[in-house]
């Protein structure tokens, strides 16, 4: 893999700091997040994002407003820095009506239509099938855009994984598949249950054009994702990333980590992503330390507006909660 300075040329100021901005806003969101949820004001269960910020903000900085985006149940960070209010994105979480899904969704099932956001989807790989169809509605209305897919790896043993990648390389469709490996599907680590543990490998049986990247660097996530996206615009067909990063906290709230050795964690916060990106471009001259102290300044003030905002917030009326369920007609209840 490449080191973090091969592609500075590529880097402003404006954009090293917008960089950098970004991934502290999911951090510090996703830090509040598990502190609500032990005030039980958040409900149901949580997957955090801590220590994978680079992959949301690297690759959604290279897609247009109106190139759809496709998420997992870890998708807080990516509907932030695809630019969801944090007001609503909060008051989702705290189930409020006024939150991105109504209130309706939780952590899970953020989504905004106007932002072209389209979940948070609770079943592994689920979102695939749902980004290929994206993908194909653009090619048969002859958009000339991309659809992002995000996923873990553990979607990447699903049947809907091989049915979407077959289709999308058979159709030639404009769909960027971006795996977010973290190796530990839940609990269970990636070489225990895969022969194979590469990815991407997996992508080229395809023959999708495929590329490993370090997760925790976000310059080198960016510029992988420049690569593809600018291939996928061009009608070369889906192109497939496989960003190799780590989550530092459990699956779940609800999980006890008790799979992973401590000392392994503590390697990887090392290469935490916000300090090794922040620590080389203020060596580089494109951050100096008034940014970042302004850039955290700005984000708790962000947030608490965000908690405020949430806790202030209407829950939906009981009389409006069978307002769009849909149930069959009786003659076909038995």
């Amino acid at each position: 893999m490449r080191n973090i300075a091969d592609d500075r040329v590529h880097l402003t100021r404006e954009h090293a700091v917008e960089l950098l901005r970004q991934m502290t806003r999911v951090r510090r969101f996703e830090e509040k997040c598990a502190e609500l949820y032990t005030q039980e004001k958040i409900r149901g269960f949580l997957h955090l994002y801590i220590g994978e910020e680079a992959n949301a903000v690297g690759v959604i900085s290279t897609l247009t407003g109106d190139e759809a985006i496709v998420a997992t149940y870890r998708e807080h960070g990516h509907a932030l820095v695809r630019g969801l209010p944090m007001n609503e994105v909060m008051a989702e979480m705290f189930g409020k009506a006024v939150g991105s899904s109504r209130g309706r969704g939780g952590s899970m099932h953020i989504f905004s239509a106007h932002h072209r956001f389209f979940g948070g989807n609770a079943i592994v790989a689920g979102g695939l099938p749902l980004a290929v169809g994206l993908a194909l509605a653009d090619k048969m209305l002859g958009i000339e855009r991309a659809t992002c897919c995000f996923f873990g790896e553990g979607a990447a043993a699903e049947g809907e994984f091989h049915e979407s990648l077959n289709l999308a390389a058979l159709w030639h469709l404009p769909v960027l598949f971006v795996c977010e490996n973290n190796f530990y599907a839940m609990g269970t680590a990636l070489a225990r249950s895969q022969s194979n543990p590469s990815i991407s490998a997996r992508a080229a049986v395809y023959g999708i054009a495929s590329e490993a990247v370090d997760g925790m660097n976000v310059v080198d996530v960016e510029a992988a994702a420049r690569r593809a996206v600018h291939a996928v615009r061009r009608g070369e067909g889906p192109r497939f990333i496989e960003t190799k990063t780590y989550r530092f906290r459990a699956h779940s709230m609800f999980d006890p980590d008790l799979y992973r050795e401590k000392a392994e964690i503590e390697t990887w916060k090392k290469r935490d992503p916000m300090v090794l990106f922040a620590d080389w471009a203020l060596s580089a001259a494109l951050l100096n330390l008034d940014d970042r102290e302004a850039i955290e300044a700005d984000v708790a003030q962000e947030i608490e507006a965000a908690v405020a905002f949430a806790e202030a917030a209407d829950f939906e009326p009981v009389e409006d909660l069978m307002k769009d369920v849909v149930s069959p007609p009786s003659e076909y209840i038995r």
